[in-house]
C-alpha cells in the first residue's frame, strides 16, 4: 500500500528562514496516469533555495510552496499509462519538469520544482513521468541528489551553445568553490580541457588542485585575475568558455579573460550587485559571447548523466549532511558559505 502521507518542508512567507514550517503529515497527492510516486532519499541545496524565503527570487512561485529542486529516490508506484520507470527504478528529478529539450519558453519556465511546484524537501512526492531521469548507476543517493541543477547547469554552459561547445584542448575558467563551478571544472577535465580557477584562500587552492584544476588565481591577491587568467593562455589568447558566478562584480575580469569567439555563461549573481559594471558593448569589443543559462532541459541531462557514468565522475558533496528536519540549520550552514561542493540532506532512508 502506497503511504497516503508524508513529512515535507514549505515556505510560507518572506521573513527569512523562519518561513520554512516542518509538516509531520502532509497529505500525498493521488497519482495521474502519467505520473510516478518517488520514495526521496536525498536532496541537495541551491543558492536559489536560500533566496525564496527571503523573498530575493526573482521567478515564478507558487504560495506555500514544498522547497528544493534537486532529489534523488526510489520509484514506488506508477500510473496505468506509465512508460518510462517502474517500482524499484533509482532516479533524479528535473529541474524544470516540462523542460524536455530545445530551448525554454514560458511554459516550460513555470515548471521549476521548488519555486512554481512542489520540490523535494520531502519524503514522497508524486512527479510526471517527464520530470524524471534515470539515476547515474556510479552514483550514491547523496551523490546524484546534486545533479539536477548545478550539474546540470554546468553542463548547459560548457555545451548547451552547440556553434560553440566545449572542445578537447581548450581552457575554461571557473570562479569559486560552489557547485556549478566545480562542476564545470570535473566536466571540463573529463574532456581533455585546461582548467582556470579562481578562490579566495589557498587551502580551497589547495583542493581544486586535487581536483584537476591546472592553474588557480588567488583574487583576492590578484584583483585583475582575468588578465592573469588570459596570460595563462597559449599566445595570451584568452580563454574559450568562462562559467560567470560572480554576476556584476565579476563581469569585468571575466572580459579580460575571455579570448575571440568565447563563451560566457552567466549562471549566477552571488557577487551581489553593483552600480558600475560592464555594457552590452563590451561584448563588441571583446568579440565574444555572452549568454544566461537557467539550468538546462531534460535531454541535456541525460547526455550529462551518461558522460558520468562513463567518466566515473563523482560529485563533490560536503562532509556535513543534514537530517530532514534539520533544514533551516543546513539553510544557515549553507548561507554562511561553510560548505564545500553541494550540501546534502539525507531526507528518507
Amino acid at each position: 500500500m502506497a503511504p497516503s502521507t508524508t513529512k515535507q518542508w514549505t515556505v510560507q512567507g518572506k521573513s527569512g528562514f523562519d518561513a520554512l514550517k516542518f509538516d509531520e503529515a502532509a497529505q500525498i497527492p493521488e497519482i495521474g496516469d502519467k505520473d510516478v510516486l518517488v520514495k526521496i532519499h536525498a536532496a541537495s541545496l541551491n543558492y536559489r533555495d536560500l533566496i525564496i524565503p527571503k523573498g530575493m527570487y526573482p521567478f515564478p512561485m507558487k504560495d506555500n510552496i514544498v522547497p528544493g529542486s534537486d532529489g534523488a529516490g526510489t520509484v514506488e508506484s506508477v500510473g496505468k499509462h506509465v512508460t518510462r520507470f517502474k517500482p524499484g527504478d533509482k532516479v533524479v528529478t528535473l529541474f524544470n519538469q516540462g523542460h524536455l529539450a530545445g530551448s525554454l519558453d514560458h511554459q516550460t519556465l513555470a515548471t521549476g520544482l521548488g519555486g512554481a511546484l512542489d520540490g523535494t524537501l520531502r519524503e514522497h512526492a508524486v512527479f510526471d513521468e517527464a520530470g524524471l531521469v534515470p539515476m547515474p548507476t556510479n552514483l550514491s543517493f547523496l551523490e546524484s541528489s546534486t545533479l539536477s541543477c548545478a550539474a546540470l547547469t554546468a553542463w548547459n554552459a560548457l555545451y548547451g551553445l552547440e556553434s560553440r561547445a566545449l572542445k578537447p584542448g581548450q581552457t575554461v575558467l571557473t570562479q569559486g568553490t560552489g557547485g556549478v563551478s566545480i562542476f564545470a571544472l570535473q566536466f571540463a577535465k573529463a574532456a581533455g580541457c585546461r582548467v582556470i580557477a579562481t578562490t579566495s584562500s589557498q587551502s580551497k587552492a589547495d583542493l581544486l588542485k586535487k581536483l584537476g584544476a591546472d592553474h588557480v588565481i588567488n583574487y583576492k591577491e590578484t584583483p585583475s585575475w582575468g588578465e592573469e587568467a588570459a596570460k595563462l593562455t597559449p599566445g595570451n589568447a584568452g580563454v574559450q568558455h568562462v562559467v560567470e558566478v560572480g554576476g556584476p562584480t565579476t563581469m569585468a575580469q571575466s572580459l579580460k579573460a575571455i579570448g575571440i569567439d568565447g563563451v560566457i555563461s552567466i549562471i549566477g549573481f552571488i557577487g551581489g550587485m553593483t552600480k558600475d559594471q560592464p555594457t552590452f558593448l563590451d561584448c563588441l569589443n571583446n568579440i565574444c559571447t555572452v549568454r544566461g543559462v537557467l539550468v538546462g532541459s531534460r535531454l541535456q541531462m541525460e547526455d550529462m548523466c551518461r558522460a558520468i557514468e562513463q567518466n566515473d565522475i563523482h560529485p563533490i558533496v560536503d562532509e556535513k549532511v543534514f537530517g530532514l528536519k534539520e533544514l533551516k540549520e543546513a539553510y544557515q550552514y549553507m548561507w554562511e558559505q561553510k560548505h564545500f561542493g553541494k550540501l546534502t540532506v539525507r531526507v528518507a532512508e
